[in-house]
């Protein structure tokens, strides 16, 4: 194939993903009455208890809502609701042979870790397994939008990176953080975005995507001895620290500093996308680290100083958790995030919360 002729058809891909992007509904005007907060009810996965399963706990997400209402720091009403992505929207990163898997059921139970979903009618899987992901694919991408208006924006759900263009794996069906960081290029005049990944595990799918976009910029924080063992993406992170299983608070939040001061020598921003897994918490059976409740939120903390300080607007999602502790840790984080004045869960409107 000649060099011009190549050349023709990566313009041509571009051309379609960029008309893809101007014409989703992913992004729309969110009044002032709303907080940078986005959850639906649709997150939670419900099914025959299926999703039992799975170690992941598939309801944290509305339960981190619920701790939040109960502790008088979020009003339901003032949540965001986002739009569920559609082919086209998941198109713009993932290949049409990708998704057509996703209609076989026995596909989906491998990428998702449960093998009965294999057993089940694919009309099922997609409404009960795939919509809620969707949903949160979407929140993932308006979160962006969200940000670069306010400062900051929390999408309750997502943060699937172990998905890339072309395999999920790892309860990670959808590659919401590339979708998310494609729609900031052509919608928000952001041409510079650094990923924070503190998910215990390797954030293989997003580095995959951009292994060749110098426009991204990749820290991840990850243990080397647990999945995904995915040595090839390791090439492509940018600044790469190593936390080996057993490490512990204090040690785990000095080499985070460290590593924060060197990306921001290394790397100008325009937009922080923020990993915030909580499968670093002490007793979590997959991430195999030690680190306490509080440890989680004062790396939070450090994060959305690291990006509020510097006027950088800033996107976290809640990824990976695998105890029914999760959500009241990152339920409290958020609460410490808004009493330090990270981030501010009144309203625009009333400045109530």
């Amino acid at each position: 194939m000649s060099t011009s002729s190549s050349s023709s058809k990566t313009d041509d891909a571009e051309a379609l993903r960029r008309h893809r992007i101007l014409s989703s509904q992913l992004y729309f005007d969110v009044p002032p009455s709303k907080v940078p907060l986005i959850y639906s009810s649709s997150y939670d996965i419900h099914f025959l208890g299926i999703e039992k399963l799975h170690p992941f706990d598939s309801s944290k997400w509305g339960r981190i809502c619920r701790f939040l209402t109960k502790e008088g720091i979020m009003d339901q009403k003032h949540v965001v609701e986002p739009a569920e992505s559609t082919k086209d929207d998941l198109l713009v990163v993932h290949s049409e042979s990708y998704l057509k898997s996703l209609n076989s059921s026995l596909n989906v139970s491998m990428i998702v870790e449960v093998p009965p979903v294999a057993m089940l009618p694919n009309c099922l899987v997609q409404k009960k397994v795939l919509h809620p992901f969707r949903k949160q694919v979407g929140g993932t991408v308006l979160a962006a939008k969200l940000a670069k208006e306010r400062g900051w924006a929390i999408n309750v759900g997502g943060g699937f990176h172990h998905c890339s263009s072309e395999k999920g794996g790892g309860f990670c069906v959808y590659a919401d953080i590339s979708l998310c960081i494609h729609f900031a290029f052509v919608h928000l005049n952001i041409s510079r975005v650094m990923i924070i990944d503190l998910d215990a595990h390797q954030g293989n799918g997003h580095e995959i995507d951009f292994s060749e976009d110098r426009r991204v910029f990749i820290l991840d924080m990850y243990n080397p001895g647990i999945y995904p063992l995915d040595f090839e993406a390791r090439r492509y992170i940018d600044l790469g620290v190593e936390v080996k299983s057993g490490t512990t608070t204090d040690e785990y939040l000095t080499k985070l500093d460290c590593a924060l001061e060197v990306a921001e020598k290394k790397f100008d921003p325009d937009l922080v996308v923020y990993n915030a897994g909580t499968d670093i918490l002490d007793g979590d059976p997959l991430g195999r680290l030690k680190i306490s409740p509080d440890g989680i939120a004062r790396r939070d903390e450090k994060v959305f100083r690291f990006a509020r300080g510097r006027n950088i607007p800033v996107i976290m999602l809640t990824s990976g958790g695998y105890m029914k502790s999760s959500a009241k840790v990152i339920a409290d984080s958020i609460i410490n995030l808004s009493n330090k004045s990270l981030i501010d869960m009144k309203n625009l409107s009333t400045g109530k919360a």
